[in-house]
């Protein structure tokens, strides 16, 4: 397949992006991703290995519609987990409860 990265036409099939990341230790995710065999990989990560250019180059978009059109499963941004009840605790709120309040001495 035919696509464009960074104003750069690149011919990827799906063998040859697996074979580019094959061996290739996945980054931590903390944007956008893309799952290659049993891996996910950061777009960005993916973007370096198969056109060898500067992450600065290209945008993680370019990257994800081509993985996409080529039948990779793109994750979007992981969204942030909010506390499951309205009850929780903040981490200010269990650090000042661990304290305690001050006794009539301590004042």
């Amino acid at each position: 397949m035919r696509c464009v990265i960074a104003r750069y036409p690149f011919e990827l099939t799906k063998n040859g992006v697996l074979a580019s990341m094959a061996g290739v230790r996945p980054e931590p995710v903390t944007g956008d991703a893309v799952t290659i065999g049993r891996r996910r990989y950061p777009v960005m990560q993916v973007g370096t290995v198969i056109t060898r250019q500067d992450r600065r180059d290209f945008t993680g978009d370019e990257v994800t519609r081509a993985m996409a059109r080529l039948g990779f499963t793109c994750h979007s941004r992981p969204e942030p987990v909010a506390p499951s009840t309205p009850d929780a605790l903040t981490p200010l709120q269990v650090a000042s409860a661990l304290l305690g309040t001050p006794g009539p001495q301590d004042r």
